[in-house]
């Protein structure tokens, strides 16, 4: 679904007009809470909080039990727990209702849909929901959560070219933005546009991004992340024939998840490609093997 040149003009314009305004405090602090791998566990999180919180903060906190349900794929329980927030919305205040709109939209397209979901009347319900997000967060200059709100409408519009207009929006804002809670996305983004330039060939460019990704995770100092984004860039490599720097990162990748005692199936795939191209099929079949039993 292509993305208007005129509304992309819109926003733009509009993301300049706000440029001057004061930022804003979020009201309420939920990302600590949050453990995206165990939607469970963060939903238990956001209920103990619940007892602690008032007004729009129990609310926002509200939003997020909503959003764990989407990450557990059950759409139609996060949508009635969003739709018992509305009759406050009227005299909420702004963060509540950026909130709320996000996660409406993504209760009807995220990552976590099955493509088959992705209807036309889902994705425009998405759109027009991330767009509404956009717009108040933008007005308040609550930086992080128009960035949230653009990253999202890239996965409304997926064409690979309109998903980078949208993330260079985002990223434009990140550096623009005087609040040091934006530079979280950084590395998120840029694999974000790294996925679309290698889906149009484009694989130098999309090498750039990933590495550029990397170097956020390697100051993060997680190891899962930084080993995901390692292999992005292993990933690539291997499309643009640079074989043996692929096979060294993807080695050392294959012997890290080990020793973590998390063995990556993704990771023994591209190993058993990269060995079919070296025309070692004694070693692909090995990996190949590795990977189908996990």
């Amino acid at each position: 679904m292509r993305m208007k040149s005129g509304l992309l003009g819109l926003i733009a314009a509009a993301w300049v007009c706000a440029g001057n305004l004061p930022g804003r405090a979020l009201a309420q602090d939920v990302s600590g809470l949050w453990d995206f791998a165990d939607p469970a566990a963060s939903e238990a999180r956001f209920r103990a909080a619940q007892l602690r919180a008032v007004g729009d903060d129990r609310l926002i906190l509200e939003t997020q039990i909503a959003r764990s349900y989407v990450l557990r794929g059950d759409f139609a329980v996060a949508r009635t727990i969003l739709l018992g927030i509305e009759p406050s919305l009227a005299e909420a205040g702004i963060e509540l209702r950026v909130r709320h709109a996000l996660e409406w939209g993504r209760s009807f397209s995220s990552s976590a849909h099955p493509d088959e979901t992705q209807t036309h009347v889902s994705r425009e319900t998405a759109r027009n929901a991330y767009l509404r997000a956009f717009a108040l967060a933008r007005d308040a200059r609550l930086d992080d959560l128009a960035i949230d709100a653009l990253r999202m409408l890239a996965y409304v519009d997926s064409a690979p070219l309109d998903q980078i207009r949208w993330t260079d929006m985002a990223l434009d804002l990140m550096e623009q933005s005087a609040q040091h809670t934006v530079r979280r996305w950084e590395a998120s983004l840029r694999n974000d546009r790294g996925n679309a330039l290698h889906r149009l060939g484009r694989y130098r460019e999309a090498l750039d991004e990933f590495r550029r990704a990397l170097a956020v995770r390697e100051r993060s100092g997680r190891p899962a992340s930084i080993r995901a984004a390692r292999w992005m860039v292993a990933w690539t490599l291997r499309y643009l024939g640079r074989t043996e720097e692929a096979l060294a990162i993807q080695l050392a990748l294959a012997s890290e998840a080990e020793a973590a005692g998390a063995p990556d199936r993704d990771v023994y795939q591209e190993l058993e490609y990269l060995y079919r191209s070296r025309h070692e099929h004694a070693r692909a079949d090995e990996y190949a093997a590795r990977r189908d039993a996990l």
